[in-house]
């Protein structure tokens, strides 16, 4: 990136530490270090962070990789432990799981995409369950974990995968990465903001000890709070409870009773539903839920009855609002993390849309002047992208077949956006989805997500039958057998860490 200007950025303010802090800190640093400018990060070791995002998905693997950080140091550094997907139970009715994996599924043959030939012959009986065609499936139920290799007609150039790790741990790490490349941590309360009377611009801040900071740039990483970008700008919110309706969660780790598995667990329960996360010295535990339909003792009572081993600490209960900024930039100050909104972590995209912030801010990278087109493009590419991440997280909740609790009767009369209906009408019509610019989750997830909730099409894309039905018949067991075949011989998960980046503790 340039600083083309005559009015460069010359100092950032971040308000809050926690993995939103620290992200930006150490993104920001790396980035701009040529550029001299002056980044100070302050936070309060007398305030606490939320703490309980555990689970990442592929993209956190691309900031890892970018800042130039080695993956095992920070495997091992962070507890942490591999990801393949994510496993959804009992959330179309109970008893029921399917995963939603991560990485290609089957190929393309002959210009036809894999998923419309997979599902005309799924139509006729001829194909099995889209997850035997999927690598990251496979070795998931299998729990075997390998990175990608170059291995010639095998399918494991194409393995994708995410970290759980412990969030705090990570913030410690990126801390220690960022204070290196020179960013000034200041231990301290923020308990006033001042505003540039003319601009409306925040001028500076007031620590406790009384100090004042000031800034070009301030990031605002005080979760839910949101300390600047919504006390000091007043920027509001949009409330999006009638699509995503908990508003509750309770977070518990425990100890960990067997080999961590290579992907997340999640459970519908009767008012919400649990998270599962194993790392290497534990197991992250979390129940989300409405607090419409279950009072908080309940819900924690429910949380240590699914405890797989002893309970590590004290419930920490969450209450959050679903939603977004109206704005996550707002005049002189960007929001980032629960500061900036807040999308259950069904399918652990919080972290994520952390990064996205920050990969937003260093592509629009302002000046003194704060340019508005600048700013409003900012905007408007990232509520598209919670927007998107809404609809499929509403797409869970509006299929389910359930209807065995008051809670999930309702879901099943949940609104859905209109963006949401578009997309289930294409479907349902040919099974066609259309992936849109900036747009994060795949083809593939809904397809998984869609079909794991037993929601199939009417009919399928006419593409497909351009295909000889033998031929197709043939490239599926073909697949099938490669993918069962790459599964058997990936090593142990539990293994994987042991040999590569196995925790200290």
């Amino acid at each position: 990136m340039t600083l083309g200007t005559q009015a460069p950025i010359r100092s950032i303010a971040i308000v809050g530490g926690g993995t939103a802090g620290w992200m930006a800190a150490a993104s920001l640093s790396f980035f701009l270090a040529r550029h001299g400018i002056v980044i100070r990060l302050i936070e309060s070791e007398q305030i606490g962070t939320v703490g309980v995002g555990e689970a990442t998905i592929p993209p956190i693997m691309n900031f890892i990789h970018v800042l130039g950080i080695d993956e095992n140091e920070l495997v091992r550094e962070t507890n942490a432990t591999f990801k393949l997907g994510i496993e959804f139970k009992d959330w179309t009715q109970v008893g029921e799981s399917y995963i939603h994996p991560f990485g290609d599924t089957g190929y393309g043959l002959d210009e036809v995409p894999f998923f419309a030939y997979w599902l005309k012959m799924r139509q006729l009986g001829q194909a099995a369950p889209l997850e035997d065609y999927s690598l990251s499936v496979q070795a998931a139920r299998k729990g075997r974990f390998m990175r990608p290799i170059q291995a010639p007609n095998t399918p494991f150039s194409g393995i994708t995968y995410a970290l759980h790790f412990d969030a705090l741990r990570f913030a410690r790490y990126l801390r220690g990465y960022a204070e290196k490349r020179q960013v000034t941590r200041t231990e301290g309360k923020v308990t006033g903001v001042q505003l540039t009377p003319e601009t409306g611009f925040i001028q500076s801040l007031t620590l406790e000890s009384g100090e004042k900071v000031e800034a070009d740039l301030y990031i605002d990483c005080s979760g839910f709070r949101g300390l600047l970008i919504e006390e000091a700008l007043k920027t509001g919110y949009e409330d999006w409870t009638r699509w995503l309706p908990c508003d509750r969660a309770v977070a518990l780790p425990c100890e960990r009773t067997g080999d961590p598995a290579s992907y997340t667990m999640t459970q519908a329960l009767e008012s919400g539903w649990k998270w599962r996360i194993p790392l290497q010295s534990r197991t992250g535990n979390g129940h989300v839920y409405c607090s419409g339909f279950l009072r908080d003792d309940q819900a924690i009572e429910r949380l240590m009855g699914l405890l797989e081993g002893k309970a590590l600490a004290d419930p920490n209960l969450l209450r959050f609002t679903t939603g977004r900024r109206k704005q996550s930039w707002n005049k002189n100050c960007v929001a980032l993390g629960l500061a900036s909104g807040f999308l259950e972590p069904l399918e652990s995209t919080s972290i994520h849309m952390i990064q996205r912030g920050i990969a937003l801010l260093l592509s629009h990278f302002p000046d003194r002047r704060f340019t508005q087109p600048d700013i409003d493009r900012y905007n408007r590419t990232l509520a598209y992208e919670y927007e998107r991440i809404r609809d499929f997280l509403v797409l869970h909740y509006s299929t389910t077949q359930r209807d065995d609790t008051e809670f999930w009767r309702f879901c099943r009369t949940l609104p859905q956006p209109d963006s949401l209906k578009e997309r289930i009408a294409l479907f349902q019509s040919h099974g066609r989805i259309f992936r849109d610019e900036n747009e994060l989750f795949p083809v593939g997830s809904w397809l998984y997500v869609l079909l794991g909730q037993k929601f199939f099409p009417r009919g399928y894309d006419p593409v497909a039958d351009r295909l000889d039905p033998q031929q197709a018949r043939a490239t599926l067991e073909s697949i099938r057998n490669v993918i069962a075949e790459a599964s058997d011989k990936m090593p142990k998960h539990a293994d994987f860490i042991r040999q590569n980046c196995a925790a200290n503790t």
